[in-house]
């Protein structure tokens, strides 16, 4: 009685938990379809769920059907095992009677019910082993032709990019059908003649070695299909010189699977022909004879070829190839369209030359984003819950200027309330978004070394004619939880000195909590059992789930690849919006060489937009021409938006991406050698530069600039990489990147002349290093309890020549705040260090070069001449002074020196009596 009712209660307990696993996927289910449906998206979820589970059940009805009628085949075998009895004398004439161990639990009926459940077992196993591969289908059926064969097959690109994955995906399906069922198959046999014919004896029963003859004769039809895709599969080979097939594996490697294809197909009919013939033997010497012919054809040969023929002669053998592996890579990767200018780089400018350029001289970015952070979380997060945690790089139109700024958003991090404060209420009611956004121009900073705020504060408060005007920041990079908005509670908007304002949501993107049985099923998806609770919740609250962008915007689009920054823009109407890039990929272009990650394809196909205050989305597409975005536009229809669509003010706020630049550039280096041998020698290699950066060495990242691009009439916002020869530090050239209209995407390379020499930033720095005025100044601020913060080096391509600026910024020990105290730059055989970019040029090109825009009025004064107001300035001013007496001292001009040091004396004298 004890034992049964434990049963039951286990019975129970089982049913319960089965019941609630179920319950609570089909919840999380019904709130994705709620969700995607308050998008406007609902069919990217019909498409994916309807395709995902077609998918899956039809594998799993042809993998049921495949092993049920291949078991159904061994069911008069079996029963006879069972109904056998076979009779042995002892040696004390004995009659033992020996039966199959299956004989004691089936019988006919049971029989038939044990081969069903291990079907759908295994058609379970199989079918949840496609979960994902929906989109391979999708691609298949709606692919897009490229319009570029390749060299070998002369297929269209698109046949491997669409359907060549599909025939493998086939492939290995029908492999894995045949593969299970002859195991399921072996075991079955095994024990129905186990007993009747001893141990393991499965290959006596004429009925098992027909059944398995027929499964290996299958196995070797679609193996000889296999090497048909093998063939494909070379021009992905990175066995040569180059990525791509070379000599060997199109006069080898490719020979040997035509030939194993053939012999597969034999093996295949000399099976089945042996079904008859009954001679089993062939079969295994038919299966040994293709072992050792792929052993020869598949290895031996390939490797005789490339010892004898091609290795004597390499470069002769492999020309064609690697130029088959030049043209691809470059045209996967868009760098086909790059345009080539020569750039003289060795030109000094003048002083006028630094005033005609004033609009690229006042954007140069002297805040490094690192310290920044720093920064803006001791000056503008206000309180300890809200995060100024990604900054981000744009360009605005700023009281009639073309600006580069910097900016951030502030949002909330509810981990940072305090514990007493984590309450339930407060956590899904009433904390429930960021507020507001910090923006910076990216060379300004104030007497005190601080950047000068253009947008700052709670509520913000703005000194330029861009204006926030919806600054509540529901969806972002931080959110993580779900927050229901719309309730009786009152959300917290921002703090008001000891009070707080408060405010209601009023988007309508939100998914309606509606009644109370969606209530259950979002405390069931959510597993919060106080939503049931709560008496502040109404029908009409909604619930903000997904919140975050690098959640939202891949939950939608799961088959793009996105940038690892998404950036906040501010657009006319002081609404706050999220930029992201995304990109379509593959691994399959034929030989193009893969980058990190393994795919060997990319295109900025899409931009998103995502409202920060009502989580919107939308996809425009930024590159029609792609054929991947164009086979997602047919699978996914009135999901992306033609790129005109965009809103002028956020389309003017478009950039190349850093992500694609740097998989561009890095290809680039190698691939602008467009010669055979060039590149078969590796002669004209190029690197990506390293920089110094907090004081490590480090690659140099691609930086955005507004700069105006040699023979251009205006300037405009530029993604910049130098590079450097293979092994050397000096530079070669650089690559820019255009990002506004009406030359977005453009790609130029300027080359340096080979015969001279062009500073490299490594060789910058250790200039810095070597200057004994410099270096003597960074070791004596070290020493001082501070430690000396070295910003991003910026090769700042200016008429034909270039600028070098390295910002540097002190911290305290006490102090979190880093600030920018001086500025290195250099040009020509020129290196010096001041407060600010102005006094440094001042001191290189001998003449004022100044910034009298009203917003630099802040800056420390740029001659000792200039009125001072505080001690601190004096002291700014007397430290410069005595830097440029030592730069004098050093090059032998005693005028200078003198000069400088009258100079000195006076702004002394000046601190004197102020301190007086």
């Amino acid at each position: 009685m004890q034992k049964g009712f434990r049963w039951l209660t286990t019975l129970v307990v089982a049913i319960v938990v089965i019941f609630l696993l179920v319950a609570r996927w089909g919840a999380h289910l019904y709130i994705d379809w709620l969700w995607f449906q308050s998008l406007g998206y609902s069919n990217i979820f019909k498409t994916i769920l309807l395709s995902e589970i077609g998918l899956r059940v039809l594998v799993g009805l042809a993998a049921f059907l495949f092993i049920f009628v291949n078991l159904m085949f061994t069911r008069k075998s079996v029963i006879q095992s069972i109904s056998t009895r076979q009779f042995n004398k002892t040696d004390d004439d004995i009659i033992t009677i020996y039966q199959s161990p299956l004989n004691k639990y089936l019988t006919p009926r049971s029989l038939t019910l044990t081969y069903l459940a291990i079907s759908t077992a295994l058609a379970i196993f199989i079918s949840s082993a496609v979960t994902g591969d929906w989109v391979i289908i999708q691609k298949y059926l709606h692919s897009t032709a490229f319009g570029i064969a390749d060299p070998i097959f002369n297929n269209d690109i698109g046949k491997y990019i669409f359907s060549l994955p599909f025939y493998q995906f086939l492939y290995k399906l029908l492999t894995w059908f045949i593969i299970l069922s002859a195991f399921t198959l072996a075991m079955v046999y095994f024990l129905s003649e186990t007993g009747r014919n001893g141990w393991g004896k499965i290959f006596n029963s004429m009925s098992a070695r027909l059944h398995l003859s027929f499964l290996a004769a299958l196995f070797f039809l679609v193996r000889a299909w296999g090497y048909q895709l093998e063939q494909y599969m070379l021009l992905y080979s990175s066995n040569g010189v180059t990525f791509g097939p070379g000599y060997t594996d199109i006069h080898a490697r490719l020979l040997a699977y035509k030939a194993l294809f053939f012999i597969a197909l034999l093996i295949a009919v000399i099976i089945i022909v042996n079904v008859f013939m009954r001679r089993f033997k062939l079969i295994l010497y038919s299966i040994g004879g293709l072992f050792l012919a792929s052993i020869i054809l598949g290895g031996i040969y390939p490797s005789a070829v490339q010892s004898l023929i091609v290795k004597p002669n390499e470069l002769n053998k492999e020309s064609p190839y690697i130029a088959n592996s030049i043209e691809y890579t470059r045209m996967a990767y868009n760098l086909d369209q790059v345009n080539i200018k020569k750039f003289p780089a060795g030109q000094v400018l003048s002083s006028s030359d630094i005033e005609n350029n004033r609009e690229t001289v006042k954007n140069i970015r002297l805040w490094d984003w690192r310290p920044l952070r720093e920064t803006y979380q001791q000056l503008q997060e206000i309180r300890p819950y809200y995060e100024l945690e990604n900054i981000d790089i744009d360009r605005y139109t700023i009281n009639d200027e073309y600006r580069q700024v910097m900016l951030a958003a502030r949002e909330l991090d509810q981990e940072q309330l305090p514990d007493t404060a984590k309450t339930w209420i407060n956590q899904r009611l009433k904390y429930t978004h960021g507020y507001g956004i910090t923006m910076n121009p990216v060379n300004k900073m104030t007497s005190e070394g601080l950047p000068e705020l253009f947008i700052k504060n709670i509520p913000p408060t703005s000194t330029i004619d861009n204006k926030v005007t919806r600054p509540e920041i529901y969806f972002g990079e931080l959110a993580d939880n779900y927050v229901i908005v719309n309730t009786k509670a009152q959300e917290f908007d921002y703090p008001v000195g000891t009070e707080n304002a408060y405010t209601t949501y009023e988007g309508n993107s939100g998914v309606k909590i509606n009644g109370f049985l969606r209530k259950v099923i979002f405390a069931l998806a959510f597993a919060d059992y106080k939503m049931l609770l709560a008496s502040d919740l109404q029908n009409s609250s909604q619930i903000l789930y997904y919140r975050n962008i690098q959640d939202r915007v891949p939950k939608l689009a799961p088959f793009l690849n996105y940038d690892s920054d998404p950036y906040i823009v501010l657009d006319n109407s002081g609404a706050l919006h999220w930029m992201w890039d995304a990109y379509t990929t593959s691994d399959m272009y034929p030989y193009s060489e893969p980058f990190k990650g393994g795919n060997n394809y990319i295109r900025n196909a899409v931009k998103v937009v995502v409202n920060a205050y009502t989580g919107q989305v939308d996809f425009y597409v930024a590159d029609a021409e792609d054929p991947i975005i164009q086979t997602y536009a047919k699978i996914f229809p009135g999901v992306f938006k033609p790129l005109n669509e965009m809103p002028d003010d956020l389309k003017k706020h478009i950039r190349y991406p850093i992500d694609l630049f740097s998989v561009q550039a890095e290809k680039y280096a190698v691939y602008h050698m467009t010669n055979t041998e060039v590149l078969y020698n590796q002669e004209d290699k190029w690197n990506l530069p390293n920089e110094k950066l907090y004081n490590e060495e480090v690659v140099l990242e691609p930086y955005y600039n507004v700069i105006k691009l040699p023979g251009s009439e205006k300037t405009e916002y530029v993604l910049i990489m130098p590079f450097t020869p293979n092994n050397k530090t000096n530079m070669i050239g650089w690559m820019a990147a255009r990002s506004d209209e009406p030359h977005y995407g453009e790609l130029i390379v300027y080359e340096f002349p080979k015969q001279e020499l062009v500073y490299g930033p490594m060789q910058i720095e250790a200039r810095i290093d070597q200057d004994t005025v410099i270096s003597q100044q960074l070791t004596l601020w070290n020493q001082r309890g501070s430690s000396v913060i070295r910003g991003n080096l910026l090769v700042i391509p200016v008429e034909d020549s270039l600028l070098y600026v390295e910002p540097l910024y002190l911290q305290s020990e006490q102090s979190k705040m880093p600030e920018l105290r001086r500025v290195i730059v250099a040009h020509s055989d020129k290196i010096v260090m001041e407060p600010t970019l102005d006094l440094a040029l001042n001191r290189i090109f001998g003449s004022e070069v100044n910034d009298t825009s009203p917003d630099n009025q802040t800056q420390p004064p740029p001659t000792s001449e200039a009125p001072t107001t505080t001690l601190k300035d004096l002291i700014d001013t007397a430290n410069n002074l005595y830097n440029e007496a030592q730069s004098k001292l050093q090059n032998g001009d005693w005028a200078g020196y003198g000069e400088a040091i009258n100079k000195l004396e006076e702004t002394l004298n000046n601190m004197s009596a102020q301190a007086e």
